[in-house]
């Protein structure tokens, strides 16, 4: 399968199961585009004398010639050898890696985009006990296997509303990992409202990375983050994530905002997080909500968005050539190493390898499962008892799902999020077009800026 396509002055072409990118003349790619069309080399040929009168016999012939040996290579025109193995892959996944604990279910902060309905995930407050929390290491420990590295990531709700027990479950976390030969990664997700110094010295110390919740300009923030009285919060917030980040130093955060139909011009609000207030590691998510709500995002928006994430992926490449880059959570692919065949093809392990843990104890496939009967899969002190759910979820890969089959950008997103499927199609195995859409997009802009990375790179190999 290959895909194609033309962005900030390159012809970029990804052949999509062996992932290499090819940035080509026109003459090569739509030389590409005739052989991938079912034309033969020789009608192509004719085609091309056409569509490139001004192309010599020669530079026709050493085109073609350049295309076989990238397919002799394996890099281009390359067949799908996963599909047989897809199921296979991730029915032998038995152990679990990560668990997401709700410890609590409440929130100092009234969100009305929120997919948690305030903290309370559809069902009542509550906060975890350390009994609870401690069981729930325990449970990671004993269904991990062999698997030394384990996450475990403080969720809610608004975790800092229950900061006591998060500080309790890392101690007893680390009591106990050198004797069953793990080693424990916390996340902790904050809106930071409760991001006080002895927070933010814990965090340093004991999470890996942290997760802080900001949508970008003020006005665009206090649109919906706002307390119980209606309040907004970016003015107290602000301040508590410029101090921590500060502190800092080299460990990994990243800001975590929400674009809605009000601010479809979000790269402002990405520009300001980093302009403005200083940070570097950002993110920006479209927010998935009711289709009837006034913040839902619709498909004129679409030409909005698109048009944003090119402006996004340029500016990022010339910051990065001016020595002041930022991240965008999005725009993070590895061409060289990774991800695996696995992740590839399975996704993010939901259900089977990583599972939400309600402040009671129960399990969910993931925090956003939570509270819905048809998926608990069972809890802490029994294990998984509905083993029917996690075999569905075992199932639920790129390859389950029909829509997927001619999207170039498959291998990228394992077939996306199994939650926004259920709640766009009513099944885990369905596909949320829309999410795709915004998806693929992302992704030609983010493999543009690696051939515009490698072309820097080799300009400046070349004057050093």
């Amino acid at each position: 399968m290959i895909h194609q396509y033309k962005l900030n002055g390159y012809n970029i072409v990804l052949d999509v199961y062996s992932a290499s990118v090819h940035v080509t003349d026109d003459l090569a790619y739509d030389a590409i585009h005739l052989i991938d069309s079912g034309m033969s080399e020789e009608a192509a040929t004719e085609e091309l004398r056409t569509m490139h009168p001004e192309a010599s016999a020669e530079e026709l012939a050493d085109t073609f010639a350049d295309i076989h040996e990238l397919t002799e290579q394996g890099k281009l025109f390359t067949k799908d050898v996963y599909e047989k193995t897809a199921g296979y892959l991730k029915q032998q996944s038995t152990v679990v890696k990560a668990l997401c604990l709700l410890v609590a279910h409440t929130c100092d902060l009234n969100c009305s985009y929120c997919f948690a309905s305030q903290g309370k995930f559809h069902g009542k407050e509550g906060i975890m006990t350390i009994e609870t929390a401690k069981r729930a290491i325990d449970f990671l420990v004993e269904n991990s296997g062999n698997r030394r590295n384990l996450e475990v990531d403080f969720f809610g709700g608004e975790p800092l509303l229950n900061f006591e027990l998060c500080k309790e479950t890392v101690a007893y976390a680390r009591s106990i990992e050198k004797a069953h030969n793990k080693n424990f990664r916390f996340t902790l997700t904050t809106n930071g409202v409760k991001l006080t110094d002895e927070v933010i010295e814990w965090a340093n110390k004991e999470c890996y990375n942290v997760v802080l919740s900001l949508d970008g300009r003020k006005e665009v923030h206090d649109r919906f983050r706002v307390d119980r009285a209606g309040r907004g919060s970016y003015d107290r917030i602000v301040p508590n994530f410029q101090k921590f980040v500060e502190s800092r130093g080299d460990k990994s955060y990243y800001m975590r905002g929400t674009f809605s139909h009000y601010n479809t011009d979000f790269t402002n609000d990405i520009f300001h997080m980093a302009d403005d207030l200083g940070f570097s590691e950002l993110s920006m998510e479209p927010v998935v909500t009711d289709p009837s709500s006034p913040s839902a995002l619709t498909e004129e928006d679409l030409p909005v968005l698109y048009e944003q994430y090119e402006i996004l992926a340029k500016d990022m490449l010339r910051r990065e050539k001016d020595g002041k880059p930022i991240t965008f959570y999005h725009y993070m692919i590895d061409l060289e190493h990774g991800p695996c065949v696995y992740k590839r093809v399975s996704g993010c392990g939901s259900g089977t390898e990583y599972m939400a843990v309600t402040a009671w104890g129960d399990l969910y496939p993931c925090h956003q499962f939570v509270n819905d009967p048809e998926y608990k899969l069972g809890n802490i002190w029994d294990g998984v008892q509905h083993e029917n759910i996690r075999d569905e979820f075992k199932e639920c890969n790129v390859y389950s799902r029909p829509e997927c089959k001619e999207c170039w950008a498959r291998m990228y997103c394992a077939g996306g999020c199994a939650a926004n499927a259920l709640h766009a199609t009513g099944d885990i195995h369905g596909v949320y077009e829309y999410g795709c859409k915004l998806f693929r997009k992302r992704m030609e802009c983010a493999l543009m800026m690696k051939v515009a990375e490698a072309e820097m790179a080799q300009e400046a190999d070349e004057e050093a």
